[in-house]
C-alpha cells in the first residue's frame, strides 16, 4: 500500500470576509485558487471580539455546498429556505446552495473564543440549478472513535466503525478532526484518486521526513493510504479527502459555475431579485422540508 507524499504546503493567508471577520484562508488563495473538489477553507480563531463579532450578515451563494465546524462559540443560522440553525461549539451545519440560497451567520456572543473551520465543496454541473437544501448537526450527533493516544471526530465518511453525519453523494466527502498525542501515529486508508489534504490547527505534524506546523494546509500526493505522526506535543488537525469532479471552474465571489455565462446569468438574478428559486416549507410534526417554487 503506498503512502501519500506532501506536495505542497501552503501557509493560511489572513484575510477579512463578511461584515469585517478575520479569517484565515488556505483553500481560495492565489497560491492555491481551488482543490477540486474543494473551492474553499476558511478558519478563524480568535479570543477578541474584534475580529469576529460583525459576523456574516445576508449574502447569496449558488453552484455548491458549504460546511461549517464551529470548535469554540456560538453562531445563529438564517436562511432563505427558512431554517434557522443555531450552531455550538463541536457542531456543524451542511447547506447545499445550490440554484440559490441567501443566508445569515452571525455570533451569539459578546466575549469568549470563537474558533471553527468553514471548507466549501463544488457540485457537479448536473446538480448546480438543483434544489437547496440544508442540515444541522448537533454535537452529540458526530461520533467520536477513541484509542491510544489517538481521538477522532467523524463529521463525514467512516472511521472506526463510525459514520459520520454528513454525506456528499457526489464527491464521496471524508472529513475527519484528529487529535495525536505526542509521538502517537495516525494511518488511514484513501483511495487512490482521490483528493487528500491536512490541516494543522494545533501542534506539529511529520508526514513522512516533512514537518508541518500550525496553520498550514498540505496538500497530499497521490497513494493508497496517509500515515501522520505528531511532534513532541499533541497535535490536532483536519483531515479531508474527496473524489474530484473534473468539471470547469468559473468563480466569481459567491457564486461558482461553469462557464462565465453561468456567472452572467447568477449575478443578474441576484441583482433581479431571482436568485432565490426554491423556498421550504417546515413540516414541524416531522422536522422535514419540502421545496417550493418562489422568488426572495
Amino acid at each position: 500500500m503506498s503512502t501519500r507524499e506532501l506536495m505542497q504546503l501552503i501557509p493560511a493567508t489572513q484575510v477579512t470576509e463578511g461584515a469585517g471577520v478575520t479569517v484565515r484562508r488556505s483553500i481560495g488563495t492565489r497560491q492555491r485558487p481551488h482543490l477540486d473538489p474543494f473551492l474553499m477553507l476558511d478558519h478563524f480563531s480568535s479570543n477578541n471580539p474584534d475580529d469576529y463579532i460583525a459576523g456574516f450578515p445576508e449574502h447569496p451563494h449558488r453552484g455548491f455546498v458549504t460546511l461549517t465546524y464551529l470548535l469554540d462559540g456560538h453562531m445563529l443560522h438564517h436562511d432563505s429556505m427558512g431554517n434557522r440553525g443555531d450552531l455550538r461549539a463541536g457542531g456543524a451545519q451542511w447547506m447545499k446552495a445550490a440554484s440559490g440560497v441567501i443566508h445569515s451567520e452571525m455570533p451569539q456572543q459578546r466575549e469568549g473564543r470563537m474558533r471553527g473551520f468553514q471548507l466549501w465543496i463544488n457540485l457537479p454541473a448536473s446538480e448546480k440549478m438543483s434544489e437547496p437544501a440544508y442540515q444541522d448537526i448537533a454535537p452529540e450527533a458526530i461520533p467520536t472513535v477513541e484509542e491510544e493516544g489517538v481521538l477522532v471526530r467523524v463529521l463525514s465518511g467512516e472511521w472506526g466503525g463510525q459514520r459520520g453525519p454528513v454525506a456528499d453523494p457526489h464527491t464521496g466527502l471524508r472529513y475527519l478532526d484528529v487529535t495525536l498525542a505526542a509521538g502517537h501515529a495516525f494511518s488511514v486508508p484513501v483511495d487512490a484518486d482521490w483528493t487528500v489534504f491536512l490541516y494543522v490547527f494545533e501542534g506539529e505534524i511529520r508526514l513522512n521526513d516533512k514537518s508541518i506546523p500550525a496553520d498550514q494546509l498540505a496538500v497530499l500526493g497521490p497513494g493508497e493510504r496517509v500515515l501522520v505522526q505528531a511532534g513532541s506535543r499533541e497535535a490536532r488537525f483536519l483531515l479531508v479527502a474527496g473524489r474530484p469532479l473534473r468539471e470547469p471552474i468559473v468563480q466569481y465571489g459567491p457564486f461558482v459555475m461553469n462557464s462565465r455565462a453561468e456567472i452572467e446569468q447568477a449575478l443578474a438574478d441576484y441583482r433581479d431579485h431571482r436568485l432565490v428559486r426554491h423556498k421550504a416549507r417546515v413540516d414541524e410534526m416531522h422536522g422535514t422540508q419540502a421545496p417550493e417554487a418562489g422568488g426572495e
